[in-house]
């Protein structure tokens, strides 16, 4: 599929789940790679990932250049914090676009925070990340992680117009990696790479997703 795809579509909605039932692993206990604290909560769900995605990104990891390190920021979140990222942001929308109707403002929203219903994150399938260099300090990628479509002008697509050649570089040596990993990218945020969720298998033309809303309490 060639065409922008977003989270809000009818498709992934539809796109049947298969659970395997893999835990949440502890993102911290692998030094491999890194994370960051800034989306730190107090119960460690932002550095949780399934076992199997966890396995991708350290493959990942070990197609990147030498020197260059992946920097995880978030990876599982909870489904009510999603949802309260969703309607905090459509909340802006609105005043934005107060003639929009609901779909309307769904569709601008998913752009940049999933549904919660399908969001990957929610599944313990996604994770957001940009690289660094062996000391932790952040490459330059064009915008900063999570950066919106209205403060980025745009840039934080994927494939944006206007970066600098060193963003462009940097980005196209993160998503080689990671797509040779099994990862999908979500086109209009950079930093955002997903495996087994109900998008990736979508993209991908599984079957059916192999994560659904993971549970944290799942051992």
């Amino acid at each position: 599929m060639t065409d922008l795809i977003l989270l809000s579509d009818h498709r992934v909605a539809g796109t049947p789940v298969r659970e395997t039932g893999e835990p949440l692993l502890d993102v911290r206990e692998f030094p491999a790679l890194g994370i960051d604290p800034r989306k730190a909560d107090d119960d460690g769900s932002y550095a949780r990932l399934r076992a199997g995605v966890l396995r991708r990104l350290l493959l990942a990891q070990q197609a990147l250049p030498s020197g260059v390190r992946l920097l995880m920021v978030e990876g599982f979140r909870p489904p009510a914090l999603q949802r309260r990222y969703f309607d905090a942001y459509a909340a802006t929308l609105r005043t934005a676009h107060p003639d929009a109707p609901a779909d309307r403002i769904r569709e601008l929203a998913s752009a940049y925070i999933s549904p919660p219903e399908v969001a990957p994150h929610v599944s313990g399938g996604a994770v957001d990340l940009t690289l660094c260099t062996g000391d932790g300090t952040e490459l330059l990628l064009g915008t900063e992680v999570n950066a919106t479509p209205e403060e980025s002008e745009g840039r934080c697509r994927t494939a944006a117009d206007g970066l600098t050649a060193e963003a462009r570089a940097n980005r196209e040596v993160l998503g080689r990696a990671m797509t040779a990993a099994g990862f999908v990218n979500y086109p209009t945020e950079w930093w955002h790479w997903s495996y087994g969720d109900r998008y990736w298998a979508l993209l991908t033309g599984a079957p059916a997703a192999l994560y659904g809303p993971a549970d944290p309490a799942r051992p």
